[in-house]
C-alpha cells in the first residue's frame, strides 16, 4: 500500500511539475519582450549629419534614452535619396534594435522614381510620426504679385518665363511644385539645385521666381521683404501662416504631406512598437521638444502606428500622381 501511495505522490507531483514547466514556457516570450530595451538601440537615419532629419531624429533619440533607461544611437546612412538606409533597415532582424528614422521620401517617393530594395509597405513597421513639414509656396519680390491667384494670373501671361526652384529631381519641393503646375495648368521652367539651401539662395538673390519649398526654409523669411509667402500646400491653414491661404482652397484635393518618424523591419513585436509608439509621441509634445521642432518649422506629430500606416498608404498615390507630373521616368 505504501509502494502505490508513493506511485500515486509521485505522479501527482509530476503533474503539477508539468503545468508549472508548461506555464513558464508559455510566459517566456513575455518575459524577453518585457526586457527589451537591455542593449543599445540604434536609429538608422537614412541622410547625412546636420539635416533636418538628422536633426530631428537626435532630438528624438535623446528623449528616448531618458525614457528607456539605454542607449539610443544615431547612425548616419546615406546614399541613394535615402534608399540605402531603409534597405539596411529592412535587412535587420526584427528585435525592436534596429529602427529607421524615415520620411515620405523612403516609403512614398522613390520606389515611383527608381529601383529599391525594399518593399515599402511590406517590409517596416511604422511606428509614429515625430514631426510634419508643410510646403511654403514663396515668390521673389520682383514678381508683379501679392497672392496666389495674382501669380497665377502672371504665370499664364508670361509662360515658360518663370523659373521654379527645388532642392533636386525628385524631391518633395519638385513634386510638389510640378503637381502645382499640372492641377493650375502653368507653363514655367524647374531649376533644380543641390538642396533646399541652394534653392533658398537662389529665390533671394531673384535668380528664380518661385520655390515651394520646406517649412523650414521659408518661415524664417515671412517677414522679409525679399521673398512673399504666398500659399501653403496643405489641407487646412497652419498656425505659423493663419492668413495664408491653402492652395486647396482655389483647387480642392491639393496637398503633398512630408512626414519624419519611426519605423521598424516588419515582424517587431507589437509590445515594441506601441511602447515606442508612445514615447515618441509624448516626446515629440513635451514643451521643450515641442518649442524645437516648431522653431525647425517643424509640427509636432501626433500619429501613431496604425494612424502612420494609413498615412503612408494614403500618400502613395499622390505623389504617384506628381511623379508623373514632373514627367520622371523610373
Amino acid at each position: 500500500m505504501s509502494l502505490c501511495r508513493a506511485l500515486l505522490n509521485l505522479g501527482a507531483w509530476t503533474a503539477i511539475l508539468g503545468r508549472l514547466l508548461g506555464v513558464m514556457i508559455g510566459l517566456t516570450p513575455l518575459i524577453a519582450e518585457a526586457a527589451w530595451p537591455d542593449k543599445q538601440v540604434t536609429v538608422i537615419v537614412p541622410y547625412a549629419a546636420g539635416g533636418n532629419t538628422d536633426i530631428m531624429a537626435r532630438i528624438l533619440a535623446d528623449e528616448l534614452q531618458r525614457k528607456f533607461g539605454q542607449p539610443f544611437i544615431v547612425e548616419n546612412r546615406p546614399g541613394a535619396g535615402g534608399a540605402l538606409g531603409a534597405q539596411h533597415v529592412a535587412r535587420s532582424p526584427a528585435d525592436g534594435y534596429t529602427l529607421l528614422f524615415g520620411t515620405t521620401a523612403q516609403l512614398s517617393i522613390l520606389p515611383f522614381i527608381q529601383k529599391i530594395n525594399y518593399d515599402q509597405l511590406k517590409d517596416f513597421a511604422p511606428i509614429a510620426v515625430f514631426g510634419q513639414s508643410f510646403s511654403i509656396l514663396g515668390i521673389h519680390r520682383s514678381v508683379p504679385a501679392t497672392d496666389l491667384q495674382g501669380f497665377i494670373a502672371y504665370v499664364k501671361a508670361n509662360p515658360g518665363k518663370v523659373n521654379y526652384a527645388s532642392g533636386g529631381v525628385g524631391t518633395v519641393g519638385h513634386l510638389v511644385s510640378a503637381l502645382f503646375a499640372a492641377r493650375v495648368g502653368l507653363t514655367m521652367t524647374h531649376v533644380p539645385y543641390k538642396g533646399g539651401s541652394q534653392s533658398m539662395a537662389d529665390l533671394l538673390a531673384g535668380q528664380v521666381q518661385m520655390y515651394f519649398g520646406n517649412s523650414s526654409e521659408l518661415l524664417p523669411y515671412k517677414s522679409s521683404d525679399l521673398v512673399r509667402l504666398i500659399a501653403v500646400g496643405t489641407p487646412a491653414r497652419v498656425a505659423q501662416l493663419p492668413d495664408t491661404p491653402t492652395v486647396a482652397e482655389s483647387y480642392p484635393g491639393f496637398s503633398l504631406p512630408a512626414w519624419n518618424g519611426l519605423l521598424a523591419p516588419a515582424g517587431t513585436p507589437r509590445d515594441i512598437i506601441d511602447a515606442l509608439a508612445k514615447s515618441a509621441v509624448e516626446a515629440a509634445n513635451f514643451p521643450a521638444v515641442s518649442k524645437k521642432l516648431v522653431d525647425l518649422g517643424i509640427d509636432p506629430g501626433k500619429a501613431m502606428a496604425d494612424e502612420l500606416s494609413a498615412i503612408i498608404k494614403g500618400e502613395q498615390p499622390l505623389y504617384q500622381a506628381a511623379v508623373k507630373a514632373a514627367g520622371i521616368e523610373p
